[in-house]
């Protein structure tokens, strides 16, 4: 059974955390565009791109926010935990961070192959089921919130889920090993697919 919310809440930041996430993100807007720093001293025109480079990371930040959430969700937690969590009430935490539609569409178009959703999928079974699945030729074409969308084929698949990292020298790497990134967009994790050369086993 899982601990109440008052107990889950100790696994919010502490103060000294969430200082050093502030000043990540303010690192990041000050010193990934070339030469912005330096350029505050004397060029009217850098606070321009400071505009633009905060902007950016309000946009990003949000995006990871409403991801955050989602994998909450997809490892069991309450409405009410992550609307304590955030400081409002549970309604106003799935008012705004509730999905129109928690499934992806799973429909084929007509001459490709047939597609299923697999949900409720949690954080913690979702790669055993996934498991099992890419044995029968079933593989992750797109995702969403406690979902998988699968598309049959004729081969038994890998699954991988890999913790979100900047840069992409691990994607190369798994790319070289002939693996796929699922979708661009994706934190916390990114789910990646290869095909085998064995035959799928019979349903």
């Amino acid at each position: 059974m899982m601990a109440g919310a008052g107990d889950r809440l100790r696994d919010a930041l502490t103060p000294a955390e969430a200082n050093a996430v502030r000043d990540g993100v303010a690192e990041a807007v000050l010193g990934s565009p070339d030469g912005l720093r330096v350029d505050l001293e004397t060029d009217p025109d850098a606070y321009l791109r400071l505009v633009s480079a905060s902007r950016t990371a309000a946009e990003e930040t949000s995006r990871l926010l409403r991801d955050s959430i989602n994998g909450a969700r997809a490892a069991g937690h309450s409405w009410d935990t992550l609307g304590r969590l955030l400081g409002v009430s549970r309604q106003a935490a799935q008012q705004r961070f509730s999905a129109p539609a928690q499934v992806p569409g799973a429909g084929a178009e007509p001459g490709h192959p047939p597609r299923k959703v697999i949900s409720p999928v949690t954080a913690f079974d979702e790669m055993a089921i996934l498991a099992d699945e890419g044995r029968r030729g079933w593989h992750v074409v797109d995702y969403g919130t406690l979902s998988h969308v699968l598309e049959a084929s004729d081969r038994q698949w890998e699954h991988r889920r890999m913790p979100w990292t900047p840069g992409n020298a691990a994607r190369r790497h798994l790319e070289a090993d002939g693996w796929r990134l699922v979708r661009e967009t994706t934190f916390p994790w990114g789910y990646y697919t290869r095909e085998l050369d064995i035959p799928a086993d019979p349903a």
